[in-house]
């Protein structure tokens, strides 16, 4: 059985800043493809359970959002919030200043997302898939492959986060959401370059069919290759 992301996701925020905390659960579910643009947030009562805030949290934090312009919210019998069609820009920090506020934080974030991936990687090709978590791998390796450009990081966080989902680790699941949100703001820093997607795909191709065919050391080597030429560009814009 597939772990869904969105279990990952909307989890119980801590008690210290739950308004802060909602608003980063929500943008972490549309920013990594986990509820895409058009879709339906789920209803105020469910999602404040999950979250285990208050429905007037809850509200705040997607007025917050309503204002940026992430969701919208319609009245009636199939009203509810729903994701934008059309998704702000990601805000650009310029490469050298991001890098001097990260100071050894890059490495750090590269060192545990290398860790995670490429041991999730690994850990689905050991388990014997079902069908669906089959279609689910492939249909988001599609997705990820016809992407437009203004959508590939999104898509691209989602494939990867769906590695993780049929790993069967909800705990594995939470942790990849958390790292790629930390890198998101790095990766939008760099251009998206078209030869580097083109080579991205093909490793995301050699990934998930390593997983597939039940070869964990491939599947965790190809993972390896694929996120060391990730860490390349960004040392080489952020240096």
């Amino acid at each position: 059985m597939v772990v869904q992301a969105d279990e990952a996701v909307f989890r119980p925020v801590r008690a210290g800043n739950p308004f802060e905390e909602t608003v980063e659960r929500l943008l972490q579910a549309i920013k990594l493809g986990v509820v895409v643009p058009g879709d339906r947030l789920p209803p105020e009562r469910e999602l404040a359970a999950r979250l285990n805030v208050s429905r007037v949290t809850l509200r705040e934090a997607i007025h917050a959002l309503t204002e940026a312009g992430y969701v919208e919210s319609r009245r009636g019998r199939y009203g509810g919030t729903f994701v934008n069609e059309k998704l702000p820009k990601p805000r650009r920090t310029p490469a050298k200043r991001l890098a001097r506020d990260l100071a050894d934080g890059l490495d750090d974030a590269l060192t545990l997302r290398f860790v995670l991936e490429t041991g999730a990687a690994e850990a689905a090709a050991t388990r014997e898939l079902s069908d669906a978590e089959r279609d689910h791998l492939e249909r988001c390796l599609a997705d990820t492959s016809a992407a437009r450009l203004a959508d590939y990081r999104r898509l691209d966080s989602r494939l990867h986060l769906a590695i993780a989902e049929v790993t069967g680790s909800p705990s594995l699941t939470s942790a990849m959401a958390d790292v790629r949100m930390r890198l998101n703001e790095l990766l939008d820093a760099i251009p998206l370059l078209e030869r580097n997607i083109q080579h991205s795909n093909e490793q995301h191709q050699a990934i998930v069919t390593a997983i597939l065919a039940g070869h964990p050391d491939a599947a965790r080597q190809a993972m390896q290759e694929h996120l060391s030429g990730t860490a390349v560009l960004l040392h080489g814009f952020l240096a």
